[in-house]
């Protein structure tokens, strides 16, 4: 059995290689929630004009019939239920991937990979059916098996998930040089945190979560089928990925953390000087530098608390009454905004200081996360 898709065009486009993989490691934890992210990726591939069929899905069980997927209903009683997912391919296995992977080889292809994982994480790892761990290391090894010219793009929803980040390096090792391939992602929440939305719920309604959000920026229309505002800041008429990402910061109402490469990038590179500079400076003034999706990510939290652009971030929590960062969603996007203001704040300074290859480094990084399926 072969898992290649045929290449195809979609209005004159080359169509990626899109590879899906969700799930739990067992059904006590193959929520259904992850089934339907799934099927609300398939619907946001039509929406761009893309035939669902060429996406390569791989999930939980697969298709051997098995009811793995626990949900509540209606009545908070808990069932268990088969996979129903369009162009299933099989199970969310080691043996899948590495069998996807090989036959990518074989065929050279240097079209560009969107890799969608919507599951359960450990840190450096996923996990796959039957508790299978697939690392940062795994996965960098996968992707040196395809041509150095395939750019890659990971969009990852599980705890965790921020250590993916360190797939842009060699080996998946943050202490070698950053992979030839092109690389970047973007990812639910930071290397050292849980995330959300792994929920056995059935009323899509309710899910809050990385994903949903991401994916409602990148196509303009929510899982449940209603539009949202373009997330097209800088006015070129298409969304990229950072806009999405930058979309689902303001959007994604829970405690995550959202990051992608260069800004996992940029934060490791910041000393507690450098923050104390950036957090004591006016937020005005490090606005001056700041990308479109930026500037909205920064603009829409700072209004949310009502916070003076013309003061610090020091001085606007100062006066920030406890009562507004009661709970954990509204402590998160304080968090956000600070990662916001230091992205801002370590792209100004890095540029600044001159270094031509960490300058080339983060161009990089920046170019890939600018790519659309526009």
């Amino acid at each position: 059995m072969s898992f290649l898709s045929d290449s195809t065009t979609c209005q004159n486009r080359p169509t990626p290689n899109f590879l899906v993989v969700g799930g739990g490691g067992s059904r006590e934890s193959n929520e259904i929630a992850l089934e339907k992210n799934l099927l609300y990726f398939q619907r946001t591939l039509r929406t761009f004009g893309y035939n669902p069929a060429e996406a390569i899905v791989f999930f939980a069980n697969g298709n051997d019939g098995g009811a793995t997927i626990r949900y509540i209903d209606r009545l908070g009683q808990q069932h268990f239920k088969s996979p129903e997912i369009p162009h299933l391919r099989g199970g969310a296995t080691g043996e899948n991937l590495d069998r996807w992977f090989g036959e990518m080889a074989s065929t050279a292809s240097r079209r560009p990979l969107f890799f969608y994982f919507t599951g359960h994480g450990l840190p450096q790892s996923l996990i796959l059916w039957g508790h299978e761990s697939f690392t940062v290391a795994d996965l960098s090894r996968q992707l040196d098996r395809l041509p150095r010219e395939t750019p890659v793009v990971l969009m990852m929803a599980q705890c965790y998930s921020g250590s993916f980040a360190d797939f842009i390096y060699q080996g998946g090792d943050r202490a070698r040089p950053l992979s030839p391939q092109t690389r970047c992602g973007f990812f639910a929440t930071v290397a050292s945190r849980p995330s959300v939305g792994c929920t056995p719920l059935i009323d899509e309604a309710d899910y809050r979560d990385y994903s949903s959000s991401f994916f409602a920026g990148l196509s303009g229309v929510t899982r449940t089928g209603q539009s949202v505002p373009s997330a097209d800041y800088n006015g070129d008429g298409r969304v990229s990925y950072a806009e999405a990402h930058g979309f689902a910061k303001v959007d994604e109402q829970t405690m995550d953390w959202p990051i992608s490469t260069s800004e996992a990038w940029l934060q490791n590179r910041a000393t507690e000087a450098d923050r104390d500079r950036i957090f004591g400076g006016a937020i005005a003034t490090l606005l001056s530098t700041a990308r479109p999706e930026q500037e909205y990510v920064v603009n829409s939290i700072v209004s949310q608390f009502n916070f003076d652009r013309q003061a610090s971030l020091v001085e606007n929590l100062s006066t920030l009454p406890e009562s507004e960062v009661s709970d954990r969603v509204q402590a998160a996007y304080l968090m956000r905004l600070q990662m916001e203001l230091v992205n801002i704040g370590m792209e100004a300074k890095l540029r600044a200081a001159g270094d031509a290859g960490a300058i080339a480094t983060l161009d990089r990084l920046l170019n890939c996360e600018s790519g659309s399926w526009q």
